[in-house]
């Protein structure tokens, strides 16, 4: 039995390579598709991208090369500088609003009370609705004459604002129509996280005496933390494409007072039709969500101590 064993053993020893490698050559038959797909749509776009960024690339004209030239510009660019810190300011609000309205609408909505069903229902209208079809309904609302948000301020006394037609109050006009867009879909997130957690510990906290907004710091917050921050990132990125409200609302103005890194871009590529430039603007786009996802991923690590 062991002189049979020992006979057989080396012939074994050399059959497996060459399984192992016809199975790695079905492998890559299986995964070919999907990795034409993913050069095809992911990466080639973004290496062209890189190409037109380095070269002056403009319809109307010659193309030739002019290394980091672009870039250069950007950085002493105004207008592409504010678009950065306006692009900030409305992805900061944009983000920090509806997170904390949906965490609060979660946690009321995780309570049993009569029509729960049908008020979750009418709150998660609004994330239904196309953008651009909800940007128009509130052009019209935001008229300064005509618009029924000055009547119903006129209503409660309060003087009539000016909305997207002023440059102080644009962009927190703008965060609003977002915030009452997507804070259903955070509420959403997080009360899928707040139902399936465990009732023991909340059982225990009753008894040691705790009341219930030491029960959400100390129990719900950590628990749900991983909802949060995916809620958190979803929004992130939401907010940092936003274009299509924007474009519909204010057309990034008045002025240039809520001209975003994308509206800017739309401006750059198809307007001036300087595709060099925009596309330089792409790629320092491009990094700056992936600071920002790196922020997420120190979120996620934080959660485990990390």
């Amino acid at each position: 039995m062991s002189a049979s064993t020992t006979t057989l053993h080396p012939a074994a020893l050399a059959r497996r390579p060459t399984g192992r490698r016809n199975y790695a050559r079905q492998y890559w038959l299986f995964a070919m598709p999907a990795a034409v797909v993913v050069v095809a749509v992911i990466l080639f776009p973004w290496l062209f991208t890189f190409v037109m960024s380095v070269n002056d690339w403009k319809v109307s004209g010659n193309v030739y090369f002019v290394g980091l030239g672009n870039y250069e510009h950007l950085f002493h660019d105004p207008r592409f500088l504010w678009a950065v810190v306006r692009t900030l300011y409305f992805t900061t609000a944009a983000v920090v609003a509806p997170m904390l309205l949906g965490i609060w609408a979660a946690v009321c909505f995780a309570e049993n009370f009569k029509l729960r069903g049908a008020a979750r229902t009418i709150f998660i209208l609004p994330m239904m609705a196309t953008p651009v079809a909800i940007a128009l309904v509130w052009t019209m609302m935001f008229h300064p004459q005509l618009g029924v948000l000055n009547y119903l301020l006129s209503l409660v006394g309060l003087p009539p604002s000016s909305w997207v037609y002023s440059s102080a109050t644009v962009i927190p006009t703008l965060v609003m129509v977002e915030t009452w867009q997507w804070t259903p879909l955070v509420m959403l997130i997080v009360l899928g996280g707040i139902t399936s957690l465990p009732i023991d510990p909340y059982e225990a906290a009753v008894i040691d005496g705790a009341n219930g907004w030491q029960m959400f710091r100390y129990i719900t917050l950590p628990l749900v933390w991983p909802f949060i921050v995916v809620a958190a990132a979803m929004r992130i990125i939401d907010a940092l494409k936003a274009f299509d409200t924007i474009f519909v609302i204010t057309n990034g103005g008045p002025g240039t007072s809520s001209e975003t890194i994308n509206m800017l871009l739309y401006q750059t590529a198809f307007g001036y039709y300087d595709l060099g430039y925009a596309s330089a603007m792409v790629v320092v786009f491009f990094a700056l969500i992936l600071l920002l996802s790196g922020v997420l991923l120190r979120m996620r690590k934080w959660e485990h101590g990390v």
